[in-house]
Formats: C-alpha cells, sequence, structure tokens
C-alpha cells in the first residue's frame, strides 16, 4: 500500500466514559507516523457519517480540543450510530466514499455489532479490489464482546467505569437503605444489561466482604417474581431490610419494550421498567416488615458520567486506540485490537489482536461459575476478576467557572465530492 493514505475512525453503538480517550489515541498515534497516515477525519455520527459523506476532519483541530477527549465523555465529539449495514448498496457507496476521499486506513470503535461493520467493511474493500486497512477498536460497558474463556478479550473499554459507578453508586445506597429501613425496607435499583450480566453484577464490588443485604439479579439467572419476592422476603427477616439491584433485561412482565436498529431491546426507552414491576409487585404482596419498597433507575448516566470513570479504564481505552493504529502501520488488516490479562497475581495490561470474524456479531455470557448458586449473586471470582479495573484515583476533569470543560472540535469538514446519498434502511 502507498505510504501516508487518509484515515477515517468511526464510532458505533452506545458511548461510554472512555470512548473519546480511545478516539484520542487513535488520532494522536496517527498524527506521529506522518510517513503512513494523511489527514484523519472522524465520520459524522458513525457509519451514518460515511454513508452521508460527512467527514469531520480531526487533522484541523486545535491540539488543546484534541488532549481534552481524555476527559470527555459518550460521543458528542463526533457522533456514534446504530445503524445495521446489509445492504449491498451501502457498502458500495462507503467504498465510493473512500475512494473520493483517498482512504487508506478505517478504524471502528464498538462493541460486537461495530466489528461486523468493520468486518463486513473489509469484505467490500476486497471484493472491489480497493486497497483498506481496516481494524478495530473494542468498546462496550456490557463487557459481552470476546469469548467465554476470556481468551481473546479479558474484558473492554468502558466496563470498567461502569463498574466502579455501580460499585460507588450502591455504597451510597446502602447508606439511604441502612437509614431509612424503618420506613423503606427495601430499596430496588435497576442496571444496564439487556442480555449479559457483567454491570449488575459489578453491585458486589461495593461489598466485597458481604456485610450489605445486598441481592443481585442477572439476566442470566431469569429469576421469575415469586422467586425473587421469596428471597427479598428472606433478607428481610434477617436484616430488617434489603437492597436489590436487578438486571433491566430480566423477563419479570411485559415492559413494553422498543428495539434498536439491531433488533437490541432499547430499555430506557420502554413503558416500564424492572425496577417498577418489582416494586409494584413487592408493595401488592407485602413485606414481613412496617414500610414499603422504593424504586430506583439510572439512566444512560452509567455510560457518561466521567466523574466515576476509572483511571485504568481510561489509561486501556487509549493503549487499545494506540495498539489498533500501530496494527494498521504494520499493515495488519481484519483485525480487532484486544486488552489480555498477564499471567501472574499482579494486574496487567497486554495489547494484542483477534481477527474480526472471532468477535463480529457475537455475545459473550457471563460465566455460570461466577453465579452464586443460591442465584442471587456473584461469586469472589468475579471480584477477583473485577476488581483492578477500578483503578484507585479519582480522574481529574478541567472545570471552568464551576463547569466541566469539555472537548469541543469545530465543524471543518472534508468537502462533498459525490452525489447525495440516502442510507438504503431510511428510504
Amino acid at each position: 500500500m502507498s505510504k501516508s493514505r487518509n484515515v477515517v475512525v468511526a464510532m458505533g453503538g452506545g458511548p461510554t466514559p472512555v470512548i473519546n480517550s480511545s478516539l484520542r489515541g487513535v488520532v494522536e498515534t496517527c498524527f506521529a507516523l506522518p510517513e503512513r497516515f494523511g489527514k484523519v477525519y472522524g465520520a459524522w455520527h458513525g457509519i451514518l457519517g460515511v454513508l452521508r459523506e460527512e467527514l469531520l476532519d480531526l487533522s484541523a483541530q486545535p491540539r488543546q480540543e484534541l488532549a481534552l477527549l481524555r476527559t470527555t465523555p459518550a460521543a458528542g465529539a463526533i457522533g456514534t450510530a446504530r445503524y445495521k449495514l446489509e445492504s449491498e448498496e451501502d457498502l458500495s457507496r462507503i467504498i465510493d466514499v473512500f475512494r473520493a476521499h483517498e482512504i487508506g486506513y478505517f478504524f471502528g470503535i464498538g462493541g460486537n455489532d461495530t466489528q461486523e461493520v468493520c468486518l463486513k467493511v473489509a469484505q467490500a474493500a476486497e471484493r472491489a479490489g480497493y486497497e483498506l486497512t481496516v481494524v478495530g477498536v473494542p468498546k462496550t460497558i456490557d463487557n459481552d464482546l470476546g469469548d467465554p474463556e476470556f481468551r481473546l478479550v479479558d474484558h473492554t473499554p468502558g466496563y470498567g467505569s461502569v463498574a466502579r459507578y455501580w460499585a460507588w453508586t450502591v455504597q451510597a445506597l446502602e447508606e439511604e437503605n441502612r437509614g431509612s429501613a424503618p420506613a423503606d425496607p427495601v430499596l430496588v435499583v435497576q442496571a444496564m444489561g439487556r442480555r449479559v450480566g457483567y454491570i449488575p453484577a459489578a453491585a458486589r464490588l461495593a461489598d466485597p466482604e458481604r456485610e450489605f443485604p445486598l441481592l443481585i439479579f442477572l439476566p442470566e439467572m431469569n429469576p421469575g417474581l415469586e422467586e425473587i419476592t421469596d428471597l427479598v422476603a428472606d433478607m428481610v427477616r434477617r436484616h430488617g431490610r434489603a437492597l436489590v439491584v436487578a438486571s433491566e433485561g430480566l423477563k419479570l412482565a411485559e415492559v413494553g419494550e422498543r428495539r434498536d436498529a439491531f433488533g437490541h431491546a432499547a430499555f430506557s426507552s420502554s413503558r416500564a421498567t424492572v425496577a417498577q414491576i418489582l416494586v409494584n409487585h413487592l408493595n401488592d404482596v407485602g413485606l414481613p416488615a412496617r414500610g414499603l419498597a422504593r424504586g430506583q433507575v439510572p439512566g444512560t448516566e452509567q455510560r457518561d458520567a466521567i466523574l466515576y470513570a476509572s483511571p485504568v479504564d481510561l489509561a486501556e481505552a487509549y493503549q487499545v486506540g494506540r495498539k489498533a493504529v500501530l496494527l494498521a502501520a504494520e499493515g495488519t488488516s481484519g483485525v480487532m485490537a484486544t486488552i489480555l490479562r498477564a499471567p501472574g497475581g499482579i494486574y496487567r495490561a497486554e495489547y494484542e489482536a483477534v481477527p474480526l470474524s472471532e468477535v463480529a456479531g457475537k455475545d459473550r455470557p457471563f460465566p455460570p461459575a461466577w453465579v452464586d448458586r443460591e442465584r442471587a449473586d456473584v461469586t469472589d471470582e468475579f471480584v477477583r476478576y473485577a476488581r483492578p479495573l477500578l483503578g484507585e484515583d479519582m480522574v481529574s476533569v478541567p472545570l471552568v467557572e464551576g463547569r466541566l470543560r469539555f472537548a469541543r472540535l469545530k465543524p471543518v469538514f472534508a468537502e462533498k465530492v459525490l452525489p447525495e446519498y440516502v442510507p438504503a434502511a431510511y428510504r
């Protein structure tokens, strides 16, 4: 491949507190290798930006703003998308856009669906005889990207920060529940996790010594309302109160769920919540104590709360973005950069590559061996796995006049040279 060809980096799926750290890792590493990488463009709102030929010129941005990406959460900087790439016409359009702007490298930051997009783009380029290096960058708070044996992916950027969010949130909820138990003995809180339970499992990190009256229900446990009710009642009888963390994906009743472009349930857009269904049921049948059950449903702040970000997560997100560029510079294509855990008793991350075909479109389940035998908690083995991802320091976010200072990129776009195009799924 000829030297100094241009770059497109795109985000896909739900954001995380550290996704822009990966973006920064990609951009800064490309800048450091000008003999290999030319202009760097951000696809405006993910693969939709490629289809619409909306390419934000990241090379034209002030370096100060790019540095601020480190502590800028979510995807507001260049945008993300949930768009299922299925049409051959869409794939042909992507190659046309890349050809028109001399794009030789494509990096996709996202989870299993985004890695599937990367794989399809790589295959489309090969069919078209177009030279394109494609490397994925992992991202998902769900931690469900990879294989059940953790050989391909140990964990994904974003998970360490959402795990810290839940560890700290449950600590604070325990203070609330312990203090208000005479009036409100049961506090139900709902965590993200449609099909896979790594996020609600992180609640156990708040109480590794198991001193709280804490119950955790993952979607893999598939408990019924009556089973949960009995376990809550037993906990209240023993401790006078109960703190319940329930996955949004529990199949307790009809929640009127809506679905995104990939067919995934979008519970934050649904008509009801698991937490409300459970609270209503507990109050209807009655508790073995005075008072009522209360519910709480944290929303999308789980994936954009930068003040909860793990410093370990931030550093690894940057390094895995950097690794993706180094792989591309070596001519490696059709892979995703990955994080592995070095052997030994002291936690250390290593960065390698895995074929896109091994991770694209595949969910990694929560290990059954990490589910407590009573199916209302997780094991100490999970705690040992997740604990190092929390980090020990607070992340420092710049403030200006008391407000968080996030990156603000200038709207400098590549000149459009192709006819307007409407993505196939939007017609």
